[in-house]
């Protein structure tokens, strides 16, 4: 019966920190967005091939990591599918295992640094295991969050030089090769893939779509819709592509119009959670013995555990109020 209250307490902190974590890792509007780009593409590529070539993809995803670690990743780590297009984001090479590899590294570090210090053993464990798989996807979407943005950042530059390509008298496939010669990573390093793909035989439409798949923005999914589109359509190809590198450029204005206008509430929020924690910290690093008592007193361990979800509401709620979509 002693453990119960305890046990409710850590129940009540990974509550919290998973309302803070699902909160701030980004705008839910993102999957209804691919949604409407998956419906708008399905339109225009309804085709047969592409349906081999997904299942394809699929067949070469389930042979590869045959390794112990990889083995391990696809028998613990939930939607492993998913998991490992979110690496493939990143531009580096990693894989499941050494993911996985990761998340238990750092968990039996901050466990093993816990018990060190005389902590009790199933706050060390809960500790250990949320870390362990929260910090790796944290990093891992701040690596694919920085790659998208240098992408977007220079992706009408590609664009534009894609259109004085093709008033130039260039085919399409030659200016994609161009761009990916011309302009750095990240943006060349995906039109570079492209061009690969294309010379070794792959239509371009479907060299497209993988790279938009890989990437998951927004933008380069409007870009292939574009190509798609007029490819079915006819038209001026490079009057459709100049329009919709002012329309990139006039979103990427208006992200950062909302994003100054969203930081003075994004700093409240980052204090208000914070400051309870940094308070709790140097109290207990002055007097131990006196913050001790909430990994004791039934009675502090409820309060604690209270105080810790409404803050969690909180938490989610501000970042809710202050997630927009463009």
């Amino acid at each position: 019966m002693e453990t119960m209250p305890l046990v409710m307490l850590f129940g009540c902190v990974l509550g919290t920190f998973a309302l803070l974590f699902f909160a701030f890792s980004g705008p839910s509007v993102a999957k209804a967005t691919d949604r409407r780009l998956t419906a708008v593409r399905d339109r225009h590529t309804g085709t047969a091939a592409g349906a081999v070539e997904a299942q394809m993809r699929r067949a070469v995803a389930t042979q590869m990591g045959s390794g112990t670690m990889e083995g391990l990743a696809k028998k613990f780590l939930p939607n492993t599918a998913k998991l490992q297009q979110r690496l493939d984001q990143t531009g580096k090479n990693w894989t499941l295992g050494k993911f996985f590899t990761y998340n238990l590294l750092i968990a039996l570090v901050i466990a093993g640094l816990m018990m060190l210090k005389g902590l009790p053993i199933l706050l060390c464990l809960c500790a250990g295991l949320f870390l362990g798989l929260a910090v790796p996807h944290k990093a891992v979407t701040m690596m694919i969050n920085r790659r998208v943005a240098k992408f977007t950042k220079r992706f009408p530059d590609a664009i534009e030089l894609l259109v004085r390509g093709l008033r130039s008298g260039l085919p399409i496939s030659e200016t994609l090769g161009v761009v990916a010669t011309e302009l750095p990573a990240p943006v060349g390093e995906e039109f570079r893939a492209v061009s690969d793909k294309i010379k070794i035989g792959k239509t371009m439409d479907a060299a497209l779509q993988d790279t938009a798949d890989r990437l998951g923005t927004p933008e380069f999914q409007f870009f292939v819709i574009s190509l798609q589109i007029q490819r079915e359509t006819g038209g001026n190809l490079a009057e459709t592509l100049s329009n919709l590198a002012n329309v990139l450029r006039g979103r990427a204005q208006m992200k950062l119009k909302i994003k100054a206008m969203a930081s003075e509430s994004k700093a409240s929020a980052y204090i208000i959670g914070s400051l309870p924690f940094i308070v709790f910290l140097l109290i207990n690093w002055i007097n131990p013995s006196y913050m001790g008592k909430f990994f004791i007193d039934p009675r502090l361990m409820a309060v604690g555990g209270g105080g810790m979800v409404w803050m969690g509401m909180g938490a989610f709620i501000m970042a809710q109020m202050i997630n927009f979509e463009i």
